[in-house]
């Protein structure tokens, strides 16, 4: 049995930014999850790190200001992952949605609407606003129609404007949340992680049972982090709750070479013929279009179903008329269900993307208090972590040691900071290691600075060993993976560790390699070997559409 000052349920990005905070001020937490670390709401994001534009609309200031904020830090503080990504907006009319709006601003709520230039402009000047502090992003632009068609020639002609501005994009971000919690360990030893666990609660004690044993935590306070998961382990802790009231989101990626010329990095922000707000940008060169809005409840069956799909490409034919569009360009989709709070809303644009914690206090049979973190959004994570913390601290007598505002996150620390110094650090690693350069800012962009360490590693393999048809990702780089970053399927590594899934660039002899490599690393015998290789090619093809390759 161990002591915890807190238990984290749930390894999503909520959970474990909230761990790292925690073990940076020297608590001692366990984080655990039901599967993989960001493997459910968080791994199905659009893959964004924005100020939340839109939600100026539903007059959530606080909530742009948080999030601009914060977007601007994690351009600093994890530069290896998160890049800026200049948005285009084309625009339909001149004054619509200008009356919807000042009804917004005193109270009154709405279904979405057109947006016209003049709504557009003000609410872009309000988004250079909110971004000042910490700016690391230019402020926007309004093009006239003829400057936007010749700069986009697939764009409908109906446009009688464009605008242009920035926001970010996190290209892994499953392997964000894994750093989050390496990191929170690296800080404070003590402190623990678990996946793949069930949960049992009884009285003052936690049980986890999984794969690698049975760990028994009496902890001081417990934090549900379990997304929409919530009123679940809410009610397996013995404290029935209502909290969450979900909606989906679903995402396609294209194989669409002409798509991602016409893009040119980047992302269009438009509307569709209902109002809901789409977008469409260059994903490591698949076009990723995403994304819906529909009340759902069960997290477990989610799936971006056919109509969701139709309804993108018909929203894509009607945007980009000189481009074509159908099924047979996907090549991977998912789902996941934002873990929003209960509403009676109609609409669920109307929804709040605000978070709260929630707590339910201790009694005599279960001495310890639950907060649950309820909304939230991947941008916000820090900021929600620390005022999250920063109760957590209060309530165990605590006090805070410092804020993780500046704090780096995994191969962010030591990334170099500009072009010049980029440049240095690829030739020293080139030097050093005898790699090509263009291989090593490859490694760099995929992990940051931890790609010194992984060309340091006494593998069984060279970084000329590659597999064998994703010929970028080598053989040794796997091996790291398995051997260091805490994986226990192969869909960890195929999904979470690296992107080869979500971008459709697998075969079937590169899963059996990969899976060969994992067996080895991680003492698999062919039987589990075997076994790893049918579910993980089952649930990529039957749940996200991917083709592997032959």
């Amino acid at each position: 049995m161990t002591q915890f000052d807190v238990v984290i349920i749930g390894a999503g990005i909520n959970g474990a930014g909230l761990f790292r905070d925690l073990c940076e001020q020297g608590l001692t937490c366990l984080i655990v999850d039901k599967s993989d670390f960001g493997s459910g709401t968080s791994a199905a994001p659009s893959r964004l790190i924005h100020g939340g534009l839109k939600y100026l609309e539903t007059g959530e200031l606080r909530l742009v200001a948080q999030s601009t904020l914060e977007r601007n830090l994690l351009l600093k503080n994890a530069p290896h992952l998160v890049a800026p990504l200049l948005t285009f907006i084309p625009i339909f009319s001149w004054t619509k949605g200008v009356t919807s709006a000042l009804r917004t601003l005193i109270g009154q709520t709405q279904t979405p609407r057109s947006r016209g230039a003049i709504l557009i402009k003000i609410g872009l000047a309000l988004y250079d606003f909110y971004g000042a502090r910490q700016r690391v992003l230019p402020r926007h632009r309004m093009l006239s129609r003829k400057a936007a068609l010749a700069d986009l020639p697939p764009l409908t002609p109906k446009i009688i404007a464009a605008a242009t501005y920035y926001d970010a994009r996190i290209t892994a971000p499953e392997r964000l949340v894994l750093e989050l919690v390496q990191d929170g360990i690296a800080s404070n030893p003590k402190s623990a992680a678990l996946t793949y666990v069930s949960i049992t609660a009884r009285n003052a004690t936690l049980t986890f049972t999984g794969p690698h044993g049975t760990t028994i935590a009496t902890p001081n306070l417990v934090v549900n982090a379990a997304g929409p998961w919530i009123d679940a382990v809410n009610a397996t802790l013995g404290t029935p709750t209502q909290l969450i009231g979900g909606t989906k989101g679903s995402h396609i990626l294209l194989d669409h070479p002409a798509l991602i010329q016409a893009l040119h990095g980047r992302m269009i922000y438009f509307e569709a013929d209902d109002g809901r707000i789409l977008l469409v940008y260059d994903y490591l060169g698949r076009a990723m279009v995403g994304s819906t809005d529909i009340k759902a409840a069960d997290p477990e069956t989610v799936r971006c179903d056919a109509d969701e799909i139709a309804y993108f490409l018909t929203s894509l034919r009607a945007l980009l008329p000189g481009l074509t569009f159908d099924a047979s360009q996907i090549v991977y989709a998912y789902s996941g269900i934002r873990p929003l709070p209960a509403s009676d809303a109609a609409t669920p644009g109307l929804i709040s993307r605000d978070h709260s914690a929630p707590v339910i206090e201790a009694t005599p049979d279960r001495p310890y208090p639950i907060l649950s973190l309820i909304g939230g959004k991947w941008t916000t994570f820090r900021g929600f972590a620390e005022e999250v913390a920063t109760t957590i601290l209060i309530r165990l007598g605590q006090t805070r040691k410092h804020s993780t505002q500046s704090l780096t996150i995994g191969g962010g620390k030591g990334y170099p900071p500009d072009t010049s110094a980029r440049r240095a650090w690829i030739a020293t690693l080139a030097g050093t290691t005898g790699i090509r350069p263009e291989r090593a800012e490859q490694l760099l962009a995929r992990y940051g600075t931890t790609a010194r360490m992984i060309l340091a590693d006494q593998s069984r393999f060279s970084d000329s060993d590659r597999l064998p048809d994703a010929k970028t990702y080598s053989r040794a780089e796997i091996d790291w993976i398995a051997r260091n970053e805490r994986v226990s399927h192969l869909a960890d590594i195929l999904m979470r560790r690296t992107t080869l899934a979500i971008t459709g660039n697998l075969s079937h002899a590169d899963i059996a390699a990969i899976a060969d490599i994992a067996a080895k690393a991680l003492n698999w015998d062919a039987a589990r070997m075997q076994t790893e290789i049918t579910a993980a090619t089952d649930h990529l093809t039957a749940t996200h559409r991917l083709r592997i390759r032959a």
